[in-house]
């Protein structure tokens, strides 16, 4: 199974832990929206508290390229504040785990 389609399923079934799996101990998630990054557990947190939200949509992704060092994904979600995002995700991949992920988002109208 690759790594897409491994996020693809922990993110339908809701699984923050196994989303959490999929990144290495030095996972850096970098939000270039805000300029800010955050480490594995900062990111482990937020993970959790999206997919536990039922106000959280993460909406239909689709892959747009993978390879054993890359993944691109782009999203439409709609966020518990009531404000929805296209979202394209860059991962940087290694051994086979995240490495590094960063996002470029557009606030879109509802």
């Amino acid at each position: 199974m690759s790594i897409y389609e491994k996020i693809e399923k922990a993110t339908i079934d809701r699984d923050a832990n196994g989303y959490i799996d999929l990144m290495s101990d030095d996972c850096v998630f970098v939000r270039h929206q805000t300029g800010t990054e955050m480490n594995k557990a900062d990111m482990s947190d937020m993970l959790r508290g999206m997919m536990s939200s039922d106000s959280m949509d993460f909406g239909k992704r689709r892959c747009i390229y993978e390879n054993n060092d890359i993944l691109v994904v782009h999203s439409i979600n709609d966020y518990p504040d009531g404000s929805r995002e296209a979202v394209l995700l860059a991962y940087s991949l290694r051994d086979g785990k995240i490495a590094r992920l960063e996002t470029g988002a557009t606030l879109l109208d509802k």
